[in-house]
């Protein structure tokens, strides 16, 4: 597995195709968050961002190979296991940014009734449900479920949105306990939603390999 993750990273690095999903997310963050305004809504901001973003980078992983040359790495390694290299590619960088920003905006943002080690907490679970909820809807918009590019778009913009409004998605669910804790100035710690999202993401790519290795 080591080996198809330097792979795909590589792959990725040198198609520069990681710059749009980045730059977006940089243009949100600038546009959005201010210095010195209330720490937890901004961490709210900056993880909801990265749901489609996250969704994005997954799509880019899933769907950055020549069909020759997947072939070649699925004989070699399996197509389910190569699958899941991309799609763990296309959720670390997506992870990775939103660490750091959260790092950032807790330095900066207003902290008043908050600790600096609550808010980083909250910050760090809700980013990393609103990524791994982001990876379920790339896997689920992106082959071998949705292999029209159009279609694909569609249904991440779609999937996106839906998962940021819907009762019940992780990511509404993080974000609701950070949009709460602002207004009370209290860190609520939105470990439910984390857990809910690591079972989603493990379902939607446990479905996604195995549907891969029976349908490509």
């Amino acid at each position: 597995m080591t080996a198809l993750l330097r792979y795909q990273s590589g792959l990725l690095l040198r198609s520069q195709r990681w710059l749009a999903p980045l730059l977006l997310y940089a243009a949100v963050l600038a546009v959005g968050v201010r210095a010195g305004e209330p720490v937890l809504g901004a961490l709210g901001f900056s993880a909801a961002a990265l749901v489609p973003v996250t969704a994005w980078c997954v799509r880019i992983c899933l769907t950055q190979e020549p069909p020759a040359a997947r072939d070649v790495v699925a004989a070699a390694a399996g197509r389910g296991r190569a699958h899941l290299a991309a799609l763990l590619t296309g959720t670390a960088l997506p992870g990775l940014l939103g660490t750091v920003a959260v790092l950032g905006l807790t330095a900066i943002g207003d902290r008043r009734g908050v600790g600096a080690l609550a808010a980083t907490g909250a910050g760090l679970l809700s980013t990393a449900a609103c990524v791994l909820t982001g990876a379920a809807v790339g896997t689920l918009a992106a082959r071998p479920f949705v292999k029209a590019a159009g279609w694909s778009v569609t249904a991440l913009v779609s999937g996106s949105l839906l998962a940021l409004v819907t009762t019940g998605s992780p990511a509404k669910h993080a974000l609701t306990a950070l949009v709460t804790g602002s207004r009370t100035t209290t860190a609520h710690l939105p470990w439910l939603a984390c857990a809910g999202a690591v079972l989603l993401a493990a379902a939607t790519a446990a479905l996604a390999c195995r549907a891969t290795a029976r349908l490509e």
